[in-house]
C-alpha cells in the first residue's frame, strides 16, 4: 500500500544533469561499476589468490574472471606474483593502489551484513589488531572526526568540464539481479545503474521524468530498473498528491545505508583514479568543511588499515 505525499520538484534539474553526467563516481562506476568486479575486490582483501579459488566461491565463468581480472591488472590494482612452491604458477594480489580501495570494502561488508543475503560467506566479525577490539566501521568526517551520515551533509553541485564528454550513456541493461539471489557472490547485487540512481534519488530527484533526464537512461530501462528496486526495498514509491497519475521515489533504510560506499567509491575516484574533482560536492554541517570521508573502527575511533584488521571467516 502507498501513501499520498507532495513533494517540490528540484530547483534546477539540468545543473544536476550535468553534474551527474560529469561525476567522479559515474565515470568511476563504468570502469568499475559491476558486481563482479567489486565481488572480485571483496575476495582478494579476504585473501583470495588463485584463479580457482574465485571460481569456486563466486560461480563465475572462467571468461568473466579472465577478463575481470586483467581489467585490475591493467589498473594497476593487481599484480601477479608467482608462487614460491609453484614458480610458473602466479597468483594475484592487491597493490598499493589496491589497497586505497579498503575503506570502500568495509563499506560493501556493512552493508552486505545489514541487508545482504551473502552475509554467510563473509567474514562474521571485524578485529582490529591496534586496539585488540571487534569492530564495526564508523564512517567519519576526516576535518573533525565526528561520525557522519547522509543527514549530516549539503551538497552542492559543481559540472567537471573535463568530464563532460560527447559520449552517450548506454543504456543496455543487463538482467537484474535480486538482492536476495541464491547464487553464489561476496557483495552487494546492485549494479551501477542502481547506486546512480539511489544518487540522483539523494539529490532530490523523486520521479521518474526526473530521474531519467538527470542520468540520461532510456525510459524502459529506468521502469524495470525502479519497480526491482521498489520490490527489493531499496525505495519507497508513494502517491503524488499533486497528480495521483505519478509516483514519488524516496530512500528507504536499505538504500540510504549504501550512502557510505558511494560517498567512499566517489572520493577514491576523484583522488586516485581520475585525478579530477567531483561534481557533487558535499559538505559536513557541523563543522562547515568539505566532507572526505575516513572510516575508522567503532571501539578506538583510529582509522582503518588492512594489514590492522583481522577477521573471523564463516
Amino acid at each position: 500500500m502507498t501513501t499520498a505525499i507532495a513533494l517540490n520538484p528540484p530547483p534546477d534539474i539540468e545543473l544536476m544533469r550535468l553534474a551527474l553526467r560529469s561525476s567522479t563516481l559515474s565515470h568511476g562506476l563504468r570502469v568499475r561499476g559491476d558486481r563482479w568486479t567489486a565481488e572480485i575486490l571483496m575476495g582478494a582483501f579476504m585473501g583470495l589468490r588463485k584463479f580457482e579459488d574465485w571460481i569456486s566461491l563466486l560461480g563465475i565463468s572462467r571468461a568473466t574472471l579472465t577478463k575481470r581480472l586483467q581489467q585490475l591488472l591493467t589498473m594497476g590494482l593487481l599484480q601477479q606474483r608467482p608462487y614460491q612452491e609453484r614458480p610458473l604458477r602466479h597468483g594475484y594480489h592487491l597493490t598499493q593502489a589496491g589497497l586505497k580501495l579498503y575503506d570502500q570494502v568495509l563499506m560493501i561488508w556493512m552493508w552486505e551484513r545489514r541487508w545482504g543475503s551473502h552475509a554467510d560467506v563473509l567474514p562474521s566479525q571485524l578485529f582490529h589488531k591496534t586496539c585488540g577490539h571487534a569492530f564495526v566501521p564508523v564512517l567519519t568526517c576526516s576535518a573533525c572526526d565526528a561520525k557522519a551520515g547522509m543527514n549530516d551533509l549539503h551538497f552542492t553541485l559543481k559540472p567537471v568540464t573535463a568530464l563532460l564528454d560527447d559520449q552517450a550513456e548506454s543504456t543496455r541493461s543487463a538482467r537484474v539481479e535480486t538482492l536476495h539471489s541464491s547464487s553464489k557472490g561476496l557483495g552487494m547485487r546492485v549494479d551501477r545503474w542502481t547506486l546512480l540512481i539511489v544518487t540522483a534519488v539523494v539529490l532530490g530527484c523523486h520521479h521518474f521524468d526526473q530521474i531519467g533526464h538527470v542520468l540520461g537512461i532510456a525510459s524502459s530501462v529506468l521502469a524495470r530498473r525502479l519497480s526491482a528496486m521498489v520490490d527489493e526495498g531499496l525505495l519507497l514509491a508513494q502517491t503524488d498528491l499533486k497528480d495521483a497519475r505519478r509516483f514519488i521515489y524516496r530512500l528507504t533504510p536499505a538504500s540510504r545505508d549504501l550512502f557510505g560506499y558511494l560517498v567512499c567509491f566517489s572520493t577514491w575516484a576523484s583522488r586516485d583514479f581520475l585525478h579530477q574533482p567531483s561534481s557533487i560536492r558535499p559538505v559536513h554541517k557541523a563543522c562547515g568543511k568539505p566532507f572526505v570521508p575516513r572510516v575508522t573502527c567503532s571501539a578506538c575511533l583510529e582509522p582503518l588499515l588492512p594489514w590492522q584488521v583481522s577477521f573471523h571467516a564463516h
